[in-house]
């Protein structure tokens, strides 16, 4: 152990290949966007008030079909107060470049001494061979340590794919194989007239499927999903097929 590099004992495992620069705004700046877009504003506009480029606006709201990710929902729980805050990684990078200590920091933040400790060792940056701390990659490798990679419930759960495919199509059919009349949608003559049967009129929406699946399946927790995640994973699907 003494003759290895301080970055090599840090408490974070060894990156196979780069995962890329730290983003160009924190998790805040996100939850500002998607708030901004909750009112209807457009992802350019919600972007400059967010403090962010209308690009990097248009890219994020691309890269979530449209959707904010439920840990950054509008709707979504405040940060707990256990996790560091930015402006909080901030200070104890000033701090640090002024000579303090752990305990010294740890007591001007309020914070508890083995919690500044651990986030020196975990969070500080390690491409110099030593474990300098910087406030923007200590919250970049926080955020990347606080994700989740959970396998999507349609790609994991058949009967659940089924369910909500067989609905999205029209074509549900009884435990006796009969089939089942979808969602009632009257027509109101439109300018081209009713040519042939719509296929929208017997598919269901995502928010009646969400719905529905607690009336069929009351007592099967594993039978849920939100109408958020359908539509997600038909976005998912369109960009893979556009793009093939």
């Amino acid at each position: 152990m003494a003759g290895r590099r301080r970055s090599e004992r840090a408490l974070r495992a060894v990156l196979g290949r780069s995962p890329g620069r730290p983003g160009v705004a924190q998790r805040e700046n996100r939850r500002q966007f998607w708030a901004a877009i909750a009112t209807g504003l457009s992802s350019e506009d919600a972007a400059i008030g967010a403090g962010v480029s209308p690009p990097v606006g248009f890219r994020w709201f691309r890269e979530a079909g449209g959707m904010p990710p439920k840990i950054l929902a509008p709707s979504a729980k405040p940060p707990s107060e256990r996790y560091l805050l930015f402006t909080e990684r901030e200070e104890i990078a000033l701090l640090r470049a002024q000579g303090c200590g752990v305990r010294e920091t740890a007591r001007r933040l309020g914070r508890d001494a083995s919690t500044i400790s651990r986030e020196l060792r975990r969070n500080a940056a390690t491409r110099s061979g030593g474990l300098e701390y910087r406030a923007t990659t200590a919250q970049w490798h926080a955020e990347r340590a606080a994700r989740r990679p959970k396998p999507a419930k349609l790609a994991v759960r058949a009967t659940l794919r089924k369910y909500v495919q067989d609905r999205l199509a029209g074509a549900v059919a009884g435990p006796g194989g009969a089939s089942v009349g979808g969602p009632v949608v009257p027509w109101r003559g439109r300018r081209h007239g009713r040519r042939q049967h719509r296929r929208w009129a017997r598919a269901w929406s995502p928010e009646q499927i969400a719905r529905r699946l607690r009336l069929d399946f009351p007592g099967d927790e594993t039978m849920r999903i939100s109408h958020e995640a359908i539509y997600q994973a038909l976005y998912v699907q369109g960009a893979r097929r556009a793009a093939a």
